[in-house]
């Protein structure tokens, strides 16, 4: 229950990787028809190399120990093989709703798989935060199952899907689509055919803002406040719930995205620990090699050269000691 660190952007001055791409709406729709079927599904993965571990542990198994044809000791599976070992579609969904045991098991798989892992579906319907916020807080947990949940994470929003009475972003929107292949899968949805919006809401759909989160992600969209407030129930009543209506006082970010496409900040060019809301650059805009006083002070250069000070006399003292030990 400490909230000592609300309002406190724990991020601020750091620097991420990037890759920007431009994708033309036809390349993305189904049948390459983004009129007659604007919904799409979104996510990333990440692979990386690895051999299989077989047998009990350090001791390998029989056909680890086996030799090949040609005498020389078989592989313990194959270390060029590529493994996902990493996924990401909506922000948190592995965080705060995949159970702990299912978590490594959620980022080996695909989204057009996750229906085939129970547990986890089944957890979409009853996940654990809201629980533990009303055993802290005393915000009183909605009702389980929570389709709506379902509808936001697993299905896409639309009438005939669940519980929230719009249609925004399943694929079953799409006209082309065979609604009978539709199963429930984790990813980021977006409905292209919703446009920009002239005057963005944090907290996207919630806010009455349709072209923001959950329906898509755009850069400024405050995702942490989002969800909370979708655990807790907002999208069933189309409210925000009151007793957690301030967040995380966290509300914009600490660099604005730019009006043109790759729209991502600048790089902060300071240390973090010496960057602050006042001195966003630290001292780096200014020249001084990123460290600078509150007042600007050149930091850096003033020691640099009182270092040098010091030398300068410890040499005068240590000639002048050799000096006196010849005359000696």
């Amino acid at each position: 229950g400490d909230l000592s660190e609300t309002g406190h952007n724990t991020l601020a001055g750091y620097n991420i990787n990037t890759l920007a791409v431009q994708v033309p709406k036809s390349t993305l729709a189904l049948k390459d028809d983004a009129k007659r079927n604007p919904v799409i599904g979104v996510w990333s993965t990440t692979d990386r190399r690895g051999a299989n571990v077989t047998g009990a542990a350090g001791k390998g198994s029989e056909d680890a120990k086996a030799k090949d044809a040609q005498g020389a000791p078989a592989k313990d599976g194959n270390a060029d093989d590529w493994r996902q070992v990493s996924r990401l579609g909506n922000p948190l969904v592995n965080e705060v709703v995949v159970p702990l045991k299912y978590k490594d098991a959620f980022n080996a798989l695909s989204p057009e798989k996750d229906a085939t892992v129970t547990p986890v579906v089944d957890k979409v319907k009853d996940p654990i935060v809201p629980k533990l916020i009303q055993n802290i807080y005393k915000v009183p947990a909605p009702a389980t199952p929570r389709n709506d949940l379902v509808e936001i994470f697993l299905t896409g929003i639309c009438k005939e899907c669940g519980p929230i009475k719009a249609d925004l972003n399943s694929q079953r929107l799409n006209q082309d689509v065979d609604k009978a292949a539709v199963v429930p899968a984790e990813m980021l949805r977006l409905n292209m055919s919703v446009p920009p919006a002239a005057k963005p809401n944090r907290l996207g759909v919630l806010g009455k803002d349709l072209a923001g989160f959950p329906n898509g992600r755009r850069l400024n969209d405050d995702v942490v406040d989002i969800e909370l407030q979708a655990l807790e129930g907002a999208a069933q009543t189309g409210k925000i719930v009151p007793a957690l209506a301030a967040g995380d006082a966290v509300d914009t970010p600490y660099r604005e995205p730019g009006d043109t496409f790759p729209y991502v900040a600048l790089p902060n060019t300071a240390a973090v620990n010496q960057a602050d809301s006042l001195h966003p650059d630290g001292g780096v805009g200014a020249g001084l090699g990123g460290l600078a006083s509150g007042d600007g002070f050149p930091v850096a250069p003033v020691t640099a050269l009182a270092g040098g000070a010091l030398l300068a006399v410890a040499g005068v003292l240590a000639l002048r000691r050799r000096r006196g030990a010849g005359q000696a």
